[in-house]
């Protein structure tokens, strides 16, 4: 793909450029048209993973158990160290009110030194609870190693566990994990490209061709030709402000167009586990013909008592013997006809009037695409 020189928008041109972006945006769209925020993400224009080590004290006798845990002692030995404090070797240290964690958050882009954000703490030993503790300075990294956060602070724990003497327990939600409002400082802001690509990429949240065409269109249409160019599936490449005063501006005025989707692919969604079926809009079913039917397998115990030939002699036993009875019985078969070019609700009346289960109805589908008359892919999860 060949790209022109950069181009660089003047501000009375931008003002005029935002300006039609506006008037775009009244409620003339069709009604099924979404915004692009609600379609596409700028790329580059993420949050990170951040993860760390840490340890939680002031537990109430629920931390972990030195003996299971030897990391969880030997931080405590490193952690004093660095305050002038020497174990000696050999000491057996017994700590019931402290926990080692892990931390981890995610930091959102463009998030600047001395901001703050939440993370969750969980247990990696085998405390009971974390309840009332208190986290101590943690580094948290990123995927290249790099220390971008600082977490510390008391924990907030939804989950609670009781126990007595006799080993009975209870125990609601989770207490061995919990989190931080605000508990972490970020200490380095994450370099992205946002203010030095000439291009800017809208990436779908939903793979689709058409709604990649109609998106570069429509901003053609609003900021003149040549602004968009679709690239795949779910890139569309926007030429954009190279001034960083007018890049932000522009953007929002992207994310506010609004833009009528692609219609989806035909397809059927069934859960396998909870019997649960999604079925699209644009499914069809040619013409076939359903039997539906079942068989009602009932099996009665009534068990019973043998006594012996005569009443208290030695010559036999009273014994319980089984009598089983078994019946079967057919259920009358219904059948209906799909005519050409059935819909989704005349597939749900159809499958209604015989009164098939969830479970019926997954079988029925599956025929349905064995026998080459479902137009839509069948996926089950």
């Amino acid at each position: 793909m060949t790209r022109s020189a950069p181009h660089r928008f003047r501000m009375p041109r931008l003002a005029c450029l935002l300006s039609a972006v506006v008037l775009s945006c009244v409620p003339l769209q069709s009604a099924l048209a979404e915004r692009v925020k609600d379609l596409a993400s700028v790329a580059g224009v993420r949050q990170n993973q951040l993860v760390g080590y840490g340890i939680v004290v002031g537990l109430n006798g629920t931390g972990d158990q030195t003996a299971q845990t030897p990391f969880t002692v030997q931080s405590i030995i490193n952690m004093l160290l660095q305050f002038g404090v020497t174990i000696p070797p050999g000491t057996n240290l017994q700590l019931k009110n402290v926990a080692a964690v892990t931390v981890h958050a995610e930091l959102p882009p463009f998030a600047k030194p001395g901001q703050t954000i939440d993370v969750t703490v969980s247990s990696i030993g085998n405390a009971k609870s974390l309840r009332g503790g208190s986290l101590l300075m943690a580094p948290l990294k990123g995927a290249d190693g790099q220390v971008y956060a600082i977490a510390q602070g008391n924990l907030v724990v939804g989950g609670f566990g009781a126990s007595g003497q006799d080993g009975s327990s209870i125990t609601v939600n989770i207490p061995s994990a919990g989190r931080i409002p605000n508990g972490a400082s970020v200490e380095r802001q994450v370099v992205n490209s946002f203010l030095t690509e000439e291009f800017l990429t809208l990436n779908l949240n939903t793979p689709d061709f058409t709604t990649a065409h109609r998106l570069a269109d429509k901003i053609n249409a609003t900021l003149g030709d040549g602004t968009a160019e679709a690239l795949d599936a779910v890139s569309v490449s926007v030429r954009a402000p190279v001034d960083y005063r007018q890049r932000t501006a522009f953007v929002a005025a992207l994310q506010e167009l609004e833009v009528e989707p692609g219609a989806v692919a035909a397809r059927v969604i069934v859960n396998s586990r909870t019997g649960t079926v999604v079925i699209g809009s644009s499914v069809r079913v040619t013409p076939a013909a359903v039997s539906h039917g079942s068989l009602v397998v009932t099996i009665s115990e009534q068990p019973f008592a043998s006594q012996p030939v005569a009443p208290f002699s030695d010559a036999g036993q009273t014994v319980v013997l089984p009598d089983s009875q078994v019946a079967i019985e057919q259920e009358e078969a219904s059948m209906f006809l799909f005519e050409p070019g059935t819909s989704l609700d005349e597939i749900v009346q159809a499958v209604n009037r015989v009164g098939a289960a969830p479970g019926d109805l997954v079988a029925i589908l599956e025929a349905l695409k064995q026998a080459g008359a479902l137009r839509a892919e069948l996926v089950i999860i």
